[in-house]
């Protein structure tokens, strides 16, 4: 079966500075993998590649398919990528209503689509604050706004960069168990995030990064065997 998502050789750069070197991976539908490694060492980078956001300077980046990497940010994000940003980037003039309203959309054929009622039921805690504005949040509400936002375009692929950063410890783990329900609902998800452990509970396969090059995949029972990786490359 083809990959959802299929990264081969791909090469991204700022100006002269070259952050990616070869970059490959691949997803399936219903899968759910992670890119791992360090702070600065190419991560978010990758997915601004796979949004269009960055445009890479060699390799191919397929999405269903069809290669993405020469098409605008706006044409990859109509095809079904959807991406809960680092730093949330929720409108913060716009009431928690609004701001899911905006991003409605039916980018996949699901014969149960996102809607304003699925997102409260996933998050109630955002129906509770549907007509403050968004920068009378918390930084929980705002992720699980953020999040709530990009399922609401019904996605064929969920990306999550740094999605339980900065949170407090149970509103990170109210992330984790959204995740959960997400995957066995059958979502693809990508996933960055530092929490190997959490990690190895969602995910089926990962992919680490070091200083813009992969230097480990696999599964998540290989990834749990070796806790010298976690320690190498992720810094747990």
């Amino acid at each position: 079966m083809s990959a959802l998502l299929e990264v081969q050789a791909l090469e991204t750069a700022y100006g002269p500075s070259q952050v990616l070197f070869g970059v490959a991976f691949s997803i399936h539908q219903g899968e759910v993998a992670t890119l791992l490694g360090r702070n600065g060492m190419g991560k978010t980078t990758t997915v601004r590649s796979l949004l269009g956001l960055t445009p890479a300077r060699a390799g191919s980046v397929r999405f269903r398919g069809e290669r993405i990497d020469a098409l605008a940010p706006d044409r990859i994000a109509r095809m079904g990528l959807a991406v809960v940003p680092e730093g949330r980037q929720i409108f913060p003039n716009l009431s928690v209503k609004e701001n899911l309203l905006a991003f409605a959309a039916r980018r996949n054929a699901t014969e149960t689509p996102w809607t304003l009622d699925r997102v409260v039921a996933l998050f109630p805690r955002l129906q509770e604050r549907f007509s403050n504005m968004g920068n009378q949040l918390s930084g929980g509400e705002q992720q699980m706004l953020a999040i709530g936002r990009a399922l609401m375009t019904n996605p064929h692929l969920l990306i999550l960069d740094e999605a339980t950063e900065g949170l407090a410890p149970l509103i990170r783990e109210e992330i984790w168990r959204c995740l959960d329900q997400l995957r066995a609902q059958g979502q693809t998800i990508l996933v960055i995030d530092k929490y190997v452990r959490r990690l190895l509970q969602l995910a089926d396969r990962h992919t680490i990064i070091e200083r813009g090059k992969v230097v480990w995949q696999g599964d998540s029972p290989a990834l749990a065997a070796d806790p010298s990786l976690w320690h190498r490359y992720i810094g747990v």
